[in-house]
């Protein structure tokens, strides 16, 4: 099974006029239809087609199941208690039913544009409903990361937005990245999945290290995604400190951020 990227697909029409004098209709966006499969205990979120855009394990709702979820929490590595965290792109809930679980004191937010992912989430993977912390906004990404109402009061950013055909994330310039560093805190950190053998990786890869102080990409996984991490602020890389901080974060969630660590390592020396 292809598990390569978790996306949202906004494809728009148009209604030609009837005359020359008439409005232009409104502009729609379509959307690939929702799917669902299960295997082995796992539920898998489709668009249309055998890629898989997200997954649950079942008996364990809360938990991220696909390794490129996981390191998505890479920034757990130097932002211990956050504030503010915000998901572009829903996915299955995975990343914001982890946060909301494991970040009691903090406020979640996640961004979907296509309503039917919302539904699916409410009604297929646990995602709870909104409440004084929990808020789940139908809206455009690039909307939100433009609202000077959201501008330094991150610390933290996940972004995950893909269409349904896997060409590559939906928003991707240097401006849409410019947006999301406004979004963060003076040490806010943003998280993306990106997909490392397609054409799209240098592009995003550039336009994130024009936006931000420093990028640091981990080792891809699957059949290809590669979470890159991107610091507001550039800071000095303290290997020892971050084996003992990634420790700590095994201990209490079972996340794996020893293979972090050493990704980042890894990444440091090339």
């Amino acid at each position: 099974m292809l598990i390569k990227r978790k996306s949202i697909e906004k494809e728009e029409s148009s209604r030609p006029a009837t005359a020359a004098a008439a409005p232009k209709a409104a502009r729609k966006p379509k959307y690939a239809p929702v799917t669902l499969s299960e295997q082995d205990g796992v539920r898998y979120l489709h668009f249309g087609t055998e890629w898989v855009q997200g997954a649950m394990r079942i008996r364990k709702p809360d938990w991220p199941e696909l390794e490129y979820a996981q390191q998505m929490m890479a920034w757990m590595l130097w932002i211990e208690q956050p504030r503010r965290i915000a998901q572009l792109g829903l996915g299955t809930a995975a990343l914001t039913k982890f946060c909301y679980k494991q970040f009691a004191q903090a406020d979640v937010t996640a961004i979907e544009l296509n309503p039917s992912v919302i539904a699916i989430c409410e009604s297929m993977f646990k995602l709870p409903q909104n409440d004084e912390r929990l808020h789940v906004l139908e809206m455009d990404a690039l909307d939100f990361v433009n609202d000077k109402a959201n501008h330094g009061a991150l610390d933290a950013l996940q972004v995950d937005l893909y269409d349904a055909t896997a060409r590559g994330p939906v928003l991707d310039t240097p401006e849409f990245y410019q947006a999301c560093n406004a979004c963060l805190a003076d040490d806010g950190i943003m998280t993306v999945n990106l997909f490392g053998d397609h054409p799209s990786y240098a592009k995003n890869i550039k336009a994130m290290k024009f936006a931000f102080d420093q990028v640091i990409c981990l080792p891809q996984v699957h059949d290809g995604n590669v979470v890159a991490i991107a610091f507001r602020r550039a800071r000095p890389i303290d290997l020892e400190a971050l084996k003992l901080r990634a420790a700590q974060i095994v201990a209490d969630t079972k996340l794996p951020a020893k293979s972090w660590v050493k990704g980042i390592q890894q990444a440091l020396q090339k």
